[in-house]
């Protein structure tokens, strides 16, 4: 599982964790049933305290995105991977959203404005080949 922590991002460490792992999962990168990382050894890879790693399972195992079984660790929940997989995805771009709205207000942009942009970025986007997308990825 790669995790990468950002110190000067401002987000705090078990957020960014959870954010990281509830993305994995949407983008299936996580399967259901899948083992996460110990406690211990997730915070030794990622050089934070223990603690920060329960609280970030503890949260995740509220919103129902992992469970925790004594003496076997902690994986993936279930419950029907597509309902997780979707309602994480929808969570991911609403978020997103949320952000872009904000900035546009900000920047005083229109909604037909930020409309506009989006439907030309995603022209631009569609109309690159593959290899485009593969070497601008990199």
């Amino acid at each position: 599982m790669d995790i990468k922590i950002n110190l000067a991002d401002g987000v705090p460490l078990y957020r960014q964790i959870v954010n990281q792992i509830r993305y994995m999962v949407a983008s299936g990168l996580l399967e259901i049933g899948e083992d996460l990382p110990p406690i211990r050894t997730l915070a030794l890879q990622l050089k934070v305290t223990p603690n920060t790693i329960v609280k970030a399972y503890g949260e995740l195992e509220a919103a129902g995105i992992v469970r925790k079984r004594h003496g076997a660790g902690t994986f993936v929940a279930g419950g029907g991977p597509a309902r997780l997989a979707d309602r994480e995805r929808k969570r991911i771009i609403e978020e997103r959203i949320d952000a872009l709205l904000a900035e546009a207000h900000h920047l005083n942009f229109s909604l037909d404005e930020l409309f506009k942009a989006i439907r030309r970025r995603q022209a631009l986007m569609a109309s690159k080949t593959p290899m485009d997308n593969a070497s601008s990825e990199g």
